[in-house]
């Protein structure tokens, strides 16, 4: 019995200091971690990082911390480490390649969140596609399309290809292409194409639009018309100005001339 109380003496000098230490350790470890925690969380509000990316990185860095802390614990402790951390090396490499897409896709949305090349509520296109922006999530992006069908794009893809934000400025300038018969004034057409963007209310005085002679085709000569609008009320402007254009003209009388064709008859 003495023997055995030996034992645990010695176990107990040999082990509690170790293990007081391991003790302090974690719990001043901890506060290390939560006090790291609550500056990450406050520098990103600061910055106004996307929630989504907030509470991600914050996640990750929470469990990364804590798992580096119970290791030197564990080593603090007396147990051999290294074979635990080539464990852990391993199977987050095996992770990695299995989850290779994904991670692609959840840099992609890292970069989308950083950058804000777009954001919700924005119009763009991208991936050949278009749509106004749903939602931004960590691995992909919602797209409401024009016709109203739900778009999702994968974020790696779509962080890597172009994209064209047709929201960032406010506005949008509306190209149109109206021919008229070699017959018709210059002068005058470009009078009542002017009209027309002048006198629709949604059609900016700045900058200002614009109406130029851009070809002489084959059948048509050829205006560039070149109102600009809110993005919002760009389909409003486009339809508007072509139907109101036609109108235009006709009260004027300038002709709009129907595509010509020629047919060769061959004589035998």
């Amino acid at each position: 019995m003495e023997k055995y109380l030996e034992k645990f003496q010695e176990l107990i000098v040999t082990y509690a200091p170790k293990a007081i230490m391991a003790i302090i350790i974690y719990i001043v470890g901890s506060y290390i971690i939560s006090l790291l925690l609550r500056t990450t969380k406050k520098v990103m509000i600061k910055r106004e990082v996307d929630i989504t990316l907030q509470k991600f990185l914050i996640n990750l860095l929470n469990w990364t911390l804590k798992i580096l802390l119970i290791i030197t614990v564990i080593a603090k402790l007396g147990v051999e480490t290294t074979s635990f951390a080539a464990i852990l090396a391993s199977a987050g490499l095996a992770v990695g390649l299995a989850l290779q897409g994904s991670l692609g896709n959840f840099a992609g949305g890292v970069l989308i969140m950083l950058f804000k090349p777009f954001k919700v509520g924005d119009l763009i296109q991208a991936q050949g596609e278009t749509g106004v922006v749903k939602e931004i999530e960590i691995f992909t992006t919602k797209l409401t399309g024009l016709s109203n069908r739900e778009i999702i794009i994968p974020n790696g893809s779509l962080s890597n290809g172009n994209i064209i934000n047709f929201s960032s400025e406010g506005t949008r300038r509306v190209d149109l292409v109206f021919g008229v018969s070699y017959d018709a004034d210059i002068k005058q057409t470009k009078e009542v194409l002017m009209n027309v963007l002048t006198s629709h209310p949604k059609v900016l005085k700045e900058p200002a639009p614009t109406v130029n002679v851009l070809e002489l085709a084959d059948s048509s000569v050829n205006f560039a018309v070149r109102p600009w609008c809110k993005t919002e009320d760009y389909w409003g402007v486009y339809f508007d100005v072509t139907e109101n254009t036609k109108i235009a003209l006709d009260k004027a009388g300038i002709e709009i001339p129907y595509p010509h064709s020629v047919e060769i008859h061959k004589e035998n």
